[in-house]
């Protein structure tokens, strides 16, 4: 049973696993686990996954998946999906999220169920879920790695069932993106005593923003089982950088499968809310609407 706090309604809620059944056999059965190691996190099955999820054949699934997560459809603008992967990507009407003023506030990029880890260290193993991190391997750059010694780790784990869209959390440039290759695990918790090495192992993209008071910041999508494609809506590989972009412009979304999207934060630029490091202290996520503030720049 996972549980996480509700920003919104201020209370702990149990959250509705997507194929948790599943999850418990692939991931804490030997054979299970042996088969999604070398099988089902292969990043051609994602892919081929995808195509089924994008063809007209997988509209059948969307009702009867509204219904049993409760997915209140008046929040978002389409009505009539070609696929459940159409379905999966809906946007929020105009007005139906809205981000926090302020230019100095870090503003929640995701709709998901966050976690935030202050005082990095280059290398660790967190007692909060059970993951681990190593900031190099993490980023495939050392020297970058370095810069978010001693800083933040925040982590916005998305649900199949959620808005699977990622927004930029303040307005800056971007000076740099790139794609790490890898697989497809589950990012659900239940994963991680199997595999705590899913962030190193599963394929991400990575970009590094910069913000004159919130200093540079690493924003990194990392992909999960089931996920065929994260989409780059933003920019391509060929842009031309740096590039400036907008609070709540939207950077890209992930295709069908729960996602996980982490900004790494350099030391003393950002203090984050009171609610979200409690929570995260006593191994609790918060669920946070897109947009809501996460923190403030710490003053100069």
């Amino acid at each position: 049973m996972i549980q996480y706090f509700n920003r919104v309604t201020q209370n702990v809620e149990t959250e509705k696993v997507y194929g948790g059944e599943y999850l418990k056999w692939a991931y804490e059965s030997k054979l299970g686990f042996f088969l999604t190691e070398h099988f089902f996190s292969r990043k051609w099955l994602s892919l081929l996954f995808g195509v089924y999820e994008s063809s007209q054949f997988s509209r059948s699934k969307i009702e009867d998946f509204i219904k049993r997560y409760e997915i209140q459809m008046d929040d978002f603008e389409k009505t009539e999906y070609t696929s459940f992967n159409d379905f999966f990507i809906r946007k929020f009407k105009s007005g139906k999220r809205n981000f926090a003023s302020g230019s100095n506030t870090f503003c929640a990029g995701a709709e998901a169920r966050y976690l935030a880890f202050p005082d990095l260290k280059m290398s660790q193993k967190f007692r909060v879920k059970g993951f681990e991190i190593d900031l190099t391997e993490l980023l495939r750059n050392e020297e970058t790695a370095k810069e978010f010694i001693g800083g933040t780790l925040v982590i916005a784990r998305l649900c199949p069932v959620d808005y699977h869209r990622f927004h930029f959390p303040f307005s800056g440039k971007l000076t740099e993106h790139y794609r790490v290759a890898g697989h497809f695990h589950s990012v659900n918790p239940a994963a991680f005593p199997a595999e705590p090495k899913v962030f190193l192992k599963n394929e991400r993209q990575v970009a590094i923003l910069e913000h004159e008071s919130l200093g540079r910041v690493a924003m990194i999508e990392v992909g999960a089982l089931g996920v065929g494609k994260i989409v780059q809506s933003a920019y391509s590989s060929r842009l031309s950088l740096p590039v400036k972009f907008d609070k709540g412009q939207e950077k890209g979304y992930f295709l069908f499968g729960g996602s996980t999207v982490i900004w790494l934060i350099q030391k003393d630029k950002v203090k984050f809310s009171a609610d979200l490091m409690a929570n995260s202290a006593k191994d609790l996520e918060t669920w946070i609407p897109l947009g809501h503030s996460l923190g403030e720049g710490w003053p100069a």
